[in-house]
């Protein structure tokens, strides 16, 4: 079980190719928010898929 938690907190690594508009938005809106790139995309992707999964109050 502490292998299946340790493995959950490990991050994965994948490349992601974005235009040069879609990165400039991405910036801005990081740096308005106060997160780098990486950390405004990783949430980003957690508000969608909590949608998805019908999760949204715990947004």
């Amino acid at each position: 079980m502490d292998d299946e938690k340790s493995t959950e907190k490990t991050k994965k690594q994948v490349p992601l190719r974005l235009s040069p508009s879609l990165y400039a938005e991405l910036m801005r809106w990081a740096d308005e928010e106060f997160r780098s790139l990486n950390g405004q995309i990783e949430y980003l992707l957690t508000v969608c898929v909590r949608k998805r999964r019908g999760d949204e109050k715990h947004g």
